[in-house]
């Protein structure tokens, strides 16, 4: 920032308000179906022109039929553009696109070079998007938090991709998102300032809120406690100081991470001006951020994030680019919503319990609905959809007010809802998991931590898997992790302070554990099985194969993490060490472990200096599958500017193994 009180970022309040506030960002697309994710500050109209290499043109028009418009302001609009095709489009090959807009008045239309130019990698006339012929190639990442001190792996990844933007071939098939797309817990002081400004200048709507000591939304923002303490917006009983514990947490986690929720995310409006702030430059562009009235300390930290976030800003035109050139998949992970969501089942007794942390959750699982989860399987969101639409007309028509009743029904319909995992026919399989809403409660005490998915979300996921001669498995929390960082999470598991620790994993609960670990080594599922995961702010891959056991399944654990985020360098390297010293594939400890049906190999990063196994760094993974569904190529594209390989273990170690 140029001074203690202004940020760089000061544009004129005045400014002319664009047509278009972010996007487009491809989501799921087929040959016979598009669908595309933008917002823009009033209803757009126009045509939709598809220019295949090879093929001639086409023009849709962009009519009731084909978009959806859901009002968020007064001067913001969600568009969920779905495009069925009767004539499918060519796999393989590069297809330009544009999207003319009509001017407000019927005027003359304009193109994405007008309204979006950094949207077009240089020499481009419209950006392009390839359907892939299968899934062999994918880019894949989680955890990206804006005022994490490092590169932002989705700029690397544009600029991968811009070396490549005339080799079709080349392309990836999709860019899976594998949690943690926002951060609705930890937001920096500036971000929710720029959140602030953009809600007032997009006049985005307002709700009661029920449960704190602030009536609504507005007292909520005007609130001395809104920036950096609120916390202190809960009522004084004792149902809240145990909500101060568990999502407010203040106490630094003595192992992993020190939590930062002071500036949680509460209403419907923040939630979605967030995700506008983290997928586009647009916004940054239409506020001005100043230093609020908060302690020395914590205008300390203010200056420090305004000065990460600086940089972070810079870099959204990239990312938005690669959002416009790239499907995406998106799943939520805790960070989506709060930190440690669904964690242990006296948490969501807790947190579910009181209608003002009720009203938190809900309205950032709306926002996931809205941003991410359309775009991953409209049909399947159908009825959840519907009615957040009919919420969000009703405030429309309400002056800008969300109605407390039909907002309140809606987010418990959505809380209840199961139907947020999907999967993607091709070849290989892929199948993406939903590891927060479905989980198998611990039966030994509430305080324990819950399996990441239940019994019957199990029975699901092997009824996918069955027969399947490959398959790619998007799982957020790694199924095979690190042995000795899940040895401490259960140390403290057994203590009692699961919530310290993130004490998240797959062996957690040894009831989901054993199924999960049985599905793999079922008759019927004998493939190449590749695992992929994020969550840690590691990044590692593990080749794994059953014991005592011929022409069984493989499987591989890859895991990239975080996009923008990372794990503390002293003590990852410690973990590693130690890692390595406890748990060799040799190692008798291995035989205490839950996974002792399984060999576990760890592929070393060829970037490693001293034998590490855990590359740590923002960045993002790629992924390369032969033609039998075995990984041929594992990397890192490390946002610093390089590439880290995980070649395959030496083939001594192969034949040792059998």
């Amino acid at each position: 920032m140029t001074s203690a009180d202004t940020a760089r970022l000061d544009p004129a309040a005045s400014a002319e308000l664009p047509d278009v506030l972010a996007g487009p960002i491809l989501r799921r697309l087929a040959p016979d179906r598009l669908r595309i994710w933008l917002v823009g500050t009033r209803p757009l109209s126009g045509r939709l022109l598809l220019h295949p290499e090879g093929h001639g043109p086409r023009r849709l028009a962009l009519n009731e039929r084909r978009v959806r418009h859901l009002p968020l302001g007064r001067h913001a609009v969600l568009h969920l553009i779905d495009v069925a095709l009767e004539t499918p489009l060519p796999v393989g090959v590069a297809i330009d696109y544009d999207l003319r807009l009509a001017g407000e008045d019927g005027g003359e239309e304009a193109g994405i070079a007008d309204w979006a130019p950094h949207l077009l990698h240089e020499g481009a006339r419209r950006p392009r998007f390839v359907l892939a012929e299968d899934h062999r190639r994918l880019l894949h990442g989680s955890c990206r938090r804006p005022h994490h001190d490092g590169p932002d792996a989705l700029v690397r990844a544009d600029g991968w991709l811009a070396e490549r933007r005339d080799d079709a071939g080349a392309w990836p098939a999709w860019l899976l998102m594998t949690g943690d797309q926002i951060y609705a817990d930890d937001v920096a002081g500036p971000t929710l300032v720029a959140i602030h400004g953009l809600i007032q200048r997009l006049g985005l709507f307002d709700e009661p809120l029920e449960g704190a000591t602030v009536a609504d939304s507005q007292g909520l923002y005007a609130a001395d406690a809104t920036y950096y303490r609120r916390e202190a917006l809960l009522p004084d009983v004792e149902s809240s100081a145990n909500l101060r514990e568990r999502v407010f947490a203040g106490a630094r986690k003595p192992v992993f991470t020190s939590a930062h929720a002071r500036n949680h995310l509460m209403t419907f409006a923040e939630v979605m001006a967030m995700y506008l702030l983290v997928w586009s430059p647009e916004p940054w562009r239409l506020v001005t951020i100043r230093k609020p009235a908060i302690s020395a300390d914590d205008g300390a930290a203010f200056d420090d994030e305004a000065a990460i976030l600086d940089r972070f800003v810079e870099g959204l035109p990239a990312a938005a680019r690669l959002l416009a050139h790239v499907p995406s998949l998106m799943i939520f992970d805790d960070h989506d919503v709060t930190d440690d969501w669904n964690l242990t089942a006296d948490w969501e007794a807790c947190a579910y319990g009181h209608p003002f942390s009720r009203r938190i959750l809900g309205n950032a699982l709306l926002g996931y609905l809205l941003c991410q989860g359309w775009g991953n399987d409209p049909e399947r969101l159908a009825a959840p959809l519907d009615e957040a639409a009919a919420l969000l007309d009703a405030a429309k028509a309400s002056d800008g007010w969300l109605p407390a009743e039909a907002h309140d029904a809606c987010l418990h319909h959505l809380q209840r809802f199961e139907g947020w995992e999907f999967q993607v026919p091709g070849t290989p399989r892929l199948v993406v998991l939903d590891t927060r809403t479905r989980r198998w409660r611990s039966e030994r005490s509430p305080r324990r931590p819950s399996g990441l998915m239940d019994w019957e979300a199990l029975s699901d996921f092997q009824q996918q898997l069955l027969d399947a001669p490959s398959a790619i498995i998007v799982s957020p929390a790694p199924m095979f992790g690190v042995k000795l960082i899940e040895g401490i999470q259960k140390l403290f598991t057994l203590a009692g302070k699961p919530l310290l620790v993130d004490a998240e994993n797959w062996m957690a609960h040894r009831g989901a554990a054993s199924v999960m670990l049985n599905i793999f080594r079922h008759s019927r599922t004998p493939g190449h099985y590749v695992i992929l995961s994020g969550d840690v702010h590691y990044s590692f891959a593990y080749d794994i194969r059953l014991r005592h056991r011929r022409g069984g399944p493989r499987l591989w654990q890859i895991t990239s993490s975080g996009l923008k985020n990372a794990f503390p360098d002293t003590l990852l390297d410690a973990f590693d060490r130690a890692n390595r010293w406890l748990y060799a594939p040799r190692s008798p400890l291995n035989w205490f472990t839950q996974r002792r049906p399984m060999r576990i190999r760890p592929r070393d990063p060829d970037r490693a200096k001293a034998g590490e196994r855990l590359w740590n760094g923002a960045g993002i993974g790629l992924v390369e599958l032969d033609d039998q569904g075995r990984p041929s190529d594992i990397r890192q594209l490390d946002a610093r500017g390089f590439d880290v390989r995980f070649p395959p273990p030496p083939d001594k170690d192969e034949a040792e193994k059998d």
